[in-house]
């Protein structure tokens, strides 16, 4: 990862921490993928995707979270999960563009 997508994520986890959330990885790497992080909010098991784009010549943030990203994401959360079959979960975005950062958070991304 380059140094301007750690600090974006380092941003991203600062957010959730800020929120209330736990922070209990990140960069869970496993045969199916990585999950940038994990955290839990009031007993649910945060699975977030930090996308950045720093220009939108090839589209913003938002555009680079495919189907197949997604289905790699949920892949590897079910595979974390095998750990803790009991818990709930939820999946999150941070679309972080343009050259200033600006940051949005997508609670509940996937609606899963």
């Amino acid at each position: 990862m380059n140094r301007a997508g750690a600090r974006a994520e380092d941003r991203c986890a600062e957010l959730m921490r800020g929120s209330g959330l736990l922070l209990v990885e990140r960069n869970w790497r496993c045969r199916l993928g990585e999950i940038d992080l994990i955290a839990e909010e009031r007993g649910v098991l945060v699975f977030a995707e930090v996308r950045m784009r720093r220009a939108f010549a090839y589209g913003g943030a938002g555009e680079s979270v495919t189907g197949a990203k997604r289905a790699r994401l949920v892949a590897a959360a079910r595979l974390y999960l095998s750990r803790r079959p009991e818990a709930e979960c939820r999946f999150d975005v941070f679309l972080v563009d343009g050259p200033a950062g600006d940051i949005k958070w997508i609670r509940n991304a996937f609606g899963e």
